[in-house]
Order: C-alpha cells, then structure tokens, then sequence
C-alpha cells in the first residue's frame, strides 16, 4: 500500500461515508491526566470502521471488471459492512459467520438483505468455507486480514484524525485481525512520523501481541474472549512484519477490562460501545498515568453489543 490509494480511497468513501466524530472525553482526560479524545467509528452505517474497506474494495473490484456478487466470512462487523456496501452497489452477498453468532451483528447483515451462512466453529474455518463458496461462483472473497483495498479504506481514518487534531500525540487502536492498525498507522505515520501507534488486543485472543512481541507470526489454539471483533487465533507472516514496523507498542486487555470500559463509555461519556469498540479505552484506563500531558485518540471501533454483555456492564460494580 502506498498513501496515494489512501488518497484514492477517501475520495470514493466521500460519495457514501461523512466523516465519523472525533469527540474530548473529558472523564478519561480526568481518570489518566491525558488529553483524550475518542473517534466515534460506530457512527459508521452497520455501526463499525468496517464499512470503509468494504466499501472501497468493492468500489476496486468493480473497476477491474464485471462484478456479479461479493463472499466474505467474519465475527460481525466485517460482514456487515460488506452487506452494506454491497447493497450500494446492488450486488448480492453471502456472509459466512461462525456457528452461534453475535445476534445483533447476525440481525443487522439480515436486515442488510445478505445471505447468511452459520458454517464452521470460529472465524479460520468460517473463511474456509466461505472460500469454497467463493470458488464455486466466481465471486471475490473480501477477506479483511491481508486485502489492500479493505486496509486502504481503514487507513481513511488516520487521515481524518489527524486532519481533526494536529496535535495529536498516540492513537490507540483494538486489534484483531490487524488491518485496522495497519492502515490507521501508516496514513498516521505518513503524515506525522512521531506519532505513537499502541495496539490493543483481547487477553484471550493474543496471536498479534504474542507475534508483534517474537518479531515472528505466532497462532494460539483458540480465541476465547466476548470481545468477538478481536476473536483471531492466527496472524501471517507479512502481517506481522508491518505490524513489527508501525506499532510503536501492543496491550493485552482482560475481558473484565473491556466490560468496565463499556460501562464507562455508556455511564460517563454516553457511548454505547461493543467490548471490542472499548478495548483502547480499557487500555487507556489500566495504563494509570501513562499518557499524562499527551494527547491521546482512542478509536472506537463498533457498537453492536448484545444485550447480555451491557446488562453485564450495567449491573458490574
């Protein structure tokens, strides 16, 4: 990727995509004694950041030759993104979710009008399956861990933030299966080398932080965390290596942690987050005074949480 296809994809996102918020978070700035601000990615349509690579990856495709329907597989958001921008383009769609899904995120690619297949036991074997069926209709496979133009689209934000607050000092940013940072610390870094780039993944879904720690892509056996959007069990080589070069530093969150961050996001700043969409303010939140005197982005990145894990936020003390 180079920053002129970032350049390249604002501009086709500007057809369908306003800006997304970047708001102060005063009770944040408070608890950490930093200048926090929060970029509101679940003001997106589907309600996360990943509508911007499946808008623009699509918008790709259809520039390189005739395009009769799209596959992709995902916990969610990723899915719905793709429904949603397929639906721009009046092309059909089948996502391919893993067995027992997030019902708000299985309900809202319904309502997309995709076609939903429940296939396989986590994300790796979803996109197994969704392969095959890719295969034998001749569709493109959208899959958002190593696609230029998904990461492309991601990397819109940086530029956003940066064109919202100069001043700027570190962005930290939940981490799955790491186009996200990929793309937000390149068009970051881009435009302003000395800024700070920090990864967040889900305690129980550690293959990135595991991998940026060893310099080497590692896996784990499994992905076991609420936070869904940051459910990945393995990483890829070249993944890593930009990760390697573009994160100045990767953190792990509990899932205890993401559940306080959803709450204060709700009580104290009146966001409705995910657990993923918190996981850079749960971060923020067990970095103590860390980050005292910068000014800090925090990304949040979905708002499609079941009722379950914010009846749990709610209600924990």
């Amino acid at each position: 990727m180079n920053f002129s296809e970032v350049e390249q994809a604002r501009i086709r996102l500007r057809e369908y995509l306003l800006p997304t918020r970047l708001i102060p978070a005063p009770s944040l700035s408070d608890a950490s004694g930093a200048d926090v601000y929060l970029k509101l990615e679940c003001d997106n349509p589907a309600g996360s950041f990943k509508v911007r690579g499946a808008l623009n990856a699509i918008w790709r495709r259809k520039e390189r030759g005739r395009l009769e329907g799209v596959v992709t597989s995902s916990t969610g958001n990723h899915g719905a993104g793709v429904a949603y921008a397929a639906r721009q383009f009046s092309l059909p769609a089948a996502i391919f979710l893993p067995e027992n899904p997030n019902p708000v995120k299985r309900a809202r690619i319904a309502q997309l009008g995709a076609q939903i297949f429940e296939a396989g036991r986590d994300l790796e074997e979803s996109r197994q399956h969704a392969a095959e069926f890719a295969r034998e209709r001749g569709w493109p496979l959208l899959v958002d861990v190593d696609d230029p133009d998904i990461c492309a689209g991601a990397a819109t934000i940086g530029c956003e933030i940066l064109e919202q607050l100069p001043r700027a000092g570190a962005i930290l940013i939940p981490v799955g299966d790491s186009n996200l940072i990929r793309g937000v610390a390149f068009a970051a870094k881009h435009q302003k080398a000395g800024i700070q780039i920090v990864g967040v993944q889900a305690a129980g879904a550690p293959a990135y932080y595991l991998s940026w720690k060893a310099r080497r892509a590692m896996h784990t056996d499994a992905a076991d965390t609420i936070a869904d959007g940051l459910a990945t069990r393995t990483t890829t080589e070249s993944n890593v290596r930009e990760l390697g070069k573009l994160a100045d530093d990767m953190r792990v969150v509990s899932d205890e942690d993401m559940v306080r961050a959803v709450r204060w996001l709700l009580f104290e700043e009146h966001i409705v987050a995910e657990p993923a969409g918190a996981a850079a303010t749960a971060a923020l939140l067990a970095s103590g005074r860390e980050f005292e005197g910068k000014s800090v982005v925090m990304l949040v990145t979905g708002a499609n949480v079941p009722r379950e894990i914010l009846r749990r936020a709610i209600l924990q003390e």
